[in-house]
């Protein structure tokens, strides 16, 4: 199985490069590197080679940058623009890996922006080479290169092992809530540090929040964003009391076409955070952006903030502008605290 994904990764690959090759032919090649400031609980291993350099073993925090590259010509053609936007992650590969202490890193990655930090938390079925890839995306598309610091939990990248995701995503939980207070400690003077999880990584922010919230009621958060979260509606709703008065503002994306969602509401038994359909009006003070309306862009429809420029577009203006979604462009009003996200 795991043989058949990294064959089935390798081929895409190269036909997306055969594709470009041909589409650019007798342009010169160049990369350009993207550097991920992350934290980890994952185990390490520097003779793994730098994708592979942090494990599905728990472990203690460690800090670093992963350096990303992506493979490009010099000149965009449009064959290479109007191909499918989940194709251009084939092209990104983790090249090396520079350990930091953590605080360090924190320090150093504040001092970049007039912003506050952005915390991310991927998901789940993401190994330290996926996320570090994906997250490359995440700060592309939300223009978030000089804010963002990605928390990578011991997700095994194996799709086989969501059940061993959840417990580790549990046991990272307490480290989440960690990070959370000291990203947000170098963001005070900025209005509070952004926190941002996807899928199961958003049931991670919401429970680590919740412990953020009786460990430093005191505590005063920037914006709170969850991205297709994979966490049981209700259960999010019995939490939000605690949760919403340390955040400025909470934004939750979700979608009508999410399959992976569908899939865990057949194995839960009950509906997620992030499906279209729920009765949001209960999530008093939520602001809920409905992505429905935006082609998937990718065949599992869980990924549009990385691979969609709208929804990028959209986190941007959320972000960086500090735009409520009443002030957005794009989104048409479709109850008191809803908004369909429209396309270009």
């Amino acid at each position: 199985m795991v043989l058949y994904r990294f064959k089935l990764r390798q081929t895409v690959r190269c036909i997306t490069l055969l594709l470009i090759m041909f589409a650019a032919s007798g342009l010169h090649a160049q990369d350009a590197t993207i550097d991920v400031p992350f934290l980890t609980v994952r185990d390490f291993d520097g003779s793994r080679g730098a994708s592979a350099a942090f494990g599905d073993a728990r472990s203690s925090l460690r800090a670093g940058l992963c350096a990303v590259e992506e493979e490009e010509p010099s000149v965009l053609t449009d064959i290479v623009q109007s191909g499918p936007t989940f194709l251009r992650e084939q092209l990104l590969s983790v090249e090396e890996v520079k350990l930091q202490s953590p605080d360090g890193l924190i320090t150093a990655r504040s001092s970049e922006t007039q912003h506050g930090l952005a915390l991310f938390v991927h998901g789940y079925f993401t190994d330290f080479d996926k996320g570090c890839r994906r997250a490359a995306l995440l700060q592309r598309n939300a223009v978030l290169e000089e804010r963002m610091v990605w928390f990578t939990w011991p997700s095994d990248g194996d799709i086989a092992n969501y059940v061993q995701d959840e417990t580790d995503l549990y046991w990272s939980v307490p480290d989440i809530a960690d990070a959370i207070l000291a990203v947000n400690a170098q963001s005070r003077d900025a209005g509070g540090a952004d926190i941002i999880g996807h899928s199961l990584g958003g049931r991670g922010v919401a429970l680590a929040l919740a412990e953020v919230a009786v460990r430093a009621p005191e505590t005063q958060l920037g914006d709170v964003v969850l991205l297709a979260p994979d966490m049981d509606f209700e259960i999010f709703a019995r939490l939000l009391p605690r949760i919403r008065p340390i955040a400025k503002r909470i934004t939750l994306y979700m979608s009508s076409a999410d399959r992976p969602l569908d899939l865990s509401e057949e194995l839960h038994g009950y509906p997620r955070l992030g499906q279209a359909g729920n009765n949001v009006t209960i999530l008093d003070g939520v602001e809920v952006i409905d992505v429905s309306r935006l082609p998937t862009e990718s065949a599992s429809g869980h990924l549009y903030h990385i691979h969609n420029s709208v929804v990028g577009q959209d986190l941007d203006r959320l972000l960086n502008s500090d735009l409520p979604a009443s002030q957005r462009p794009q989104l048409e009003a479709m109850g008191p605290n809803m908004w369909a996200l429209l396309p270009n």
